[in-house]
């Protein structure tokens, strides 16, 4: 597969874990927008949040979840973003879905 984000699952491509367990990832955007910026992805490549059907709700609670703690431990208690962006006109790049979690700074609305 040719998917970016199956690569760095996978650790063909490296990357460092931010959180990981037997269904999701998470690692360091390479262009961070925050001093907090980083992906969480499923293991399964699912390639947009267009995608999910019935059988992902429980991932996809759990991906919120991830983001939750993460936050969490990173120290983020003033407050925090989590961004999935879903199809070229939302702004995904990369065809798996992915959440970015964005914090340590205030951010401003709209978002862009």
């Amino acid at each position: 597969m040719s998917c970016l984000f199956c690569k760095i699952v996978t650790g063909e491509i490296p990357s460092t874990a931010a959180y990981e367990d037997a269904s999701s990832y998470a690692f360091a955007d390479i262009h961070p927008q925050a001093p907090v910026h980083l992906l969480i992805v499923p293991r399964k490549h699912i390639p947009s949040l267009d995608a999910t059907d019935e059988s992902h709700r429980s991932l996809l609670g759990h991906l919120l979840w991830v983001a939750a703690q993460i936050a969490r431990d990173k120290g983020l208690g003033k407050g925090y973003r989590v961004v999935v962006n879903t199809g070229e006109d939302g702004g995904q790049t990369v065809d798996h879905l992915h959440l970015h979690l964005l914090g340590g700074r205030s951010l401003t609305w709209p978002p862009g």
